[in-house]
């Protein structure tokens, strides 16, 4: 059986990407097997463990979960594209700063994830542990663990990612 491809353009970390994909191919695969952009992690390939998230469009996504041939004509953002002209984004340096990684596999993953719940907290989107009363949430240790959830560390380096994007987010 032959899949026919389908053509797409994207534009990956700034650069724009025409090609033709087998419409079957994932984000993820999209990425790493035809771009040759390894920044994004292929860790549960199931959604589960958060290596893969990269922007979609300014929103986070796992992009082990999404096919290629939806993001015609998507911005998509690796952890490697956030910063600008030679500058790391606040995230990135936040983390340096604050130890936010250990063996570094998760780390691209946790750095798109915090990038993207910094925009969505400061549109006012709720998370679980947003108060229901509330107006705006909080910006807790308790409230960032919540919305990083989905983005697991074997290493344990939890502590140092929750004070990472706290920094970012007064930064921000």
């Amino acid at each position: 059986m032959t899949t026919t491809g389908t053509a797409l353009e994207l534009r990956v970390d700034g650069t724009v990407h025409r090609l033709e994909i087998d419409p079957r191919r994932t984000l993820l695969d999209l990425l790493r097997e035809q771009l040759g952009v390894y920044s994004p992690k292929k860790g549960c390939d199931h959604g589960q463990c958060g290596a893969c998230t990269v922007l979609l469009d300014g929103r986070r996504v796992l992009a082990c979960l999404v096919l290629a041939v939806t993001c015609e004509g998507a911005e998509v953002t690796t952890a490697a594209g956030l910063g600008t002209d030679g500058e790391l984004h606040p995230v990135q340096q936040a983390f340096l700063e604050h130890d936010g990684f250990q063996c570094g596999y998760c780390t691209p993953g946790q750095i798109c994830s915090a990038a993207g719940l910094l925009t969505e907290f400061a549109a006012g989107a709720p998370s679980h542990v947003t108060a229901p009363a509330a107006a705006d949430p909080q910006w807790t240790d308790a409230e960032i663990a919540e919305r990083m959830s989905g983005n697991l560390c074997r290493c344990g380096a939890y502590a140092g990612i929750v004070a990472a994007v706290r920094q970012a987010g007064e930064v921000r």
